[in-house]
């Protein structure tokens, strides 16, 4: 039986993105990521939990993204698979999990608008599509409105048009249910 490694991560970014080229001519970005929940204690004191994950991105498209917008600060949501791997420093065997964006399988999307965090765009990119989605097309489902500071740049979203724009707006079709 086969099964299912997804993580989904909404957070912020605490430190930029770092870049390592290897010898073979590939890129990993890494980041640092934070997600943070609020709750209420026992007394009814609103507490804050912070947990940091690391991720390393594979994709050379999702890492140029990263690379390119992504800020100390800006608000990311993103999709990858969690891996452990196996290392030894000073002698010793150590371990180190991460949320991992590989080819074909993971998912980066800007959230903030240009304000936030240093960030330059609110749009996203899948590599479901090859990588080739441009970071400024909108129109996540995730994603805040368009501020006025993006109205015109960039994807669907920010321009207002969705994927029937130019279409009526009736509801009279030929499905029959």
């Amino acid at each position: 039986m086969a099964g299912v490694n997804k993580v989904i991560l909404l957070g912020r970014l605490g430190k930029d993105p770092e870049v390592r080229n290897f010898q073979n001519g590939g890129r990993v970005v890494n980041l640092r990521l934070a997600t943070s929940e609020r709750y209420k204690d026992r007394e009814g004191n609103m507490q804050e939990r912070t947990e940091w994950h690391s991720v390393a991105i594979f994709n050379e498209k999702l890492g140029e993204i990263a690379e390119r917008y992504l800020r100390k600060g800006s608000e990311v949501y993103l999709e990858g698979q969690i891996e452990t791997r196996k290392f030894e420093k000073d002698g010793q065997e150590r371990y180190a999990t991460e949320i991992v964006l590989r080819q074909f399988r993971g998912e980066l999307a800007l959230v903030g608008g240009r304000g936030q965090g240093g960030g330059q765009g609110g749009g996203g990119a899948s590599d479901e599509m090859g990588g080739d989605a441009p970071a400024s097309s909108g129109g996540r489902p995730y994603e805040r409105s368009p501020s006025p500071a993006r109205a015109g740049a960039g994807g669907g979203a920010a321009r207002g048009g969705s994927w029937d724009s130019g279409r009526k707006t009736d509801m009279d079709d030929d499905i029959p249910f």
